[in-house]
């Protein structure tokens, strides 16, 4: 079996769009821990580490803490665990709460895109302002920032 390739906190960050301090933070609370260290001390990932980063930054924006992070961690750890895998009635317990997770997820990404939509209708009401401004000025003023109300055609 071939050696997995490790790889620097600089690159993790990079692929991740997490900075360093916050990868150090969650190692800091046990969200995640370097596969490796080097000789040197550096902090070493693997493809797997940064597997887990990107699952706790879609995490974010759904507003779990920290403690919720972590618990939901432990939960897919145990459940994918091959080398002590839980007993059925552990299993059974484990997906009861993986399941309420999923439900406080989808109501968390419901109201996001309420948000969102509610976002997005601001903006154009500030576009549709935009516009209705641009067509109300005055000769005067459009000639003073270099545009007019109505274009001529070029002529040549």
């Amino acid at each position: 079996m071939a050696q997995e390739r490790h790889m620097q906190i600089g690159e993790v960050a990079e692929r991740t769009g997490l900075s360093l301090r916050t990868i150090r933070h969650y190692e800091e609370v046990g969200l995640i821990v370097p596969s490796a260290r080097s000789k040197g001390g550096f902090r070493l990932y693997t493809e797997a580490d940064v597997s887990r980063l990107m699952v706790i930054r879609r995490m974010k924006p759904l507003d779990f803490s920290l403690e919720e992070m972590r618990d939901l961690l432990e939960i897919t750890d145990r459940l994918g665990s091959q080398d002590d895998p839980p007993a059925p009635p552990e299993r059974e317990r484990l997906r009861e709460r993986l399941d309420a997770y999923r439900k406080v997820t989808d109501a968390r990404c419901e109201t996001l895109r309420a948000r969102l939509a509610m976002a997005e209708d601001f903006a154009a009401t500030l576009r549709d302002r935009m516009n209705a401004d641009a067509g109300a000025r005055t000769p005067s003023e459009q000639a003073a920032s270099g545009g007019s109300a109505t274009e001529a055609p070029a002529r040549d």
